[in-house]
C-alpha cells in the first residue's frame, strides 16, 4: 500500500482529501502544520507528498525545499488557492514540486494525478 502524507492546515480539505485517498487503497497520513508535516516526511519516507502552499510554522516552499534536499526521489503536488501566476506558487515550482492543484479541486483530477506521478516513480 503507498503512502501519502497530506500537509494541510483545512479540516474540511484534510477530511475531502483522506476519503478520496483511501477510498483509493491508498495509506494516509495527516500533517496539520508545516513542522508535523516535515516530521511526518522524514519518519514515514512516504512516496508521495500533498502540501497546501499556505501552511502554519512552515509553508510549502521549505516544506519542498526540505523534500526536495532530502528525498529528491518522493515527488510533490501542491495544492493551493494562489493562481499560477502567484509569485510563491512559482517559486515552489522551480524547487521541483511535481503538479499543482488549484482549491477548488476535482476530485477526479486529483486521484488521476496521484497514480500518474506514483506511476512515473515506479518505472
Amino acid at each position: 500500500m503507498k503512502k501519502i502524507v497530506i500537509i494541510e492546515d483545512d479540516k474540511i480539505i484534510i477530511n475531502i482529501l483522506d476519503f478520496l485517498l483511501k477510498k483509493e487503497g491508498f495509506e494516509t497520513h495527516i500533517a496539520k502544520d508545516g513542522i508535523e508535516g516535515i516530521e511526518k516526511i522524514s519518519a514515514l519516507r512516504p512516496d508521495l507528498i500533498i502540501s497546501d502552499i499556505m501552511m502554519p510554522y512552515k509553508s510549502g516552499l521549505e516544506i519542498t525545499l526540505f523534500a526536495k534536499t532530502n528525498y529528491p526521489e518522493i515527488p510533490i503536488i501542491m495544492i493551493s488557492a494562489l493562481g499560477k501566476e502567484d509569485q510563491t506558487v512559482i517559486e515552489v515550482s522551480k524547487l521541483g514540486v511535481d503538479d499543482f492543484i488549484a482549491k477548488p479541486f476535482d476530485p477526479k483530477e486529483l486521484i488521476e494525478k496521484v497514480k500518474l506521478l506514483l506511476e512515473t516513480v515506479l518505472k
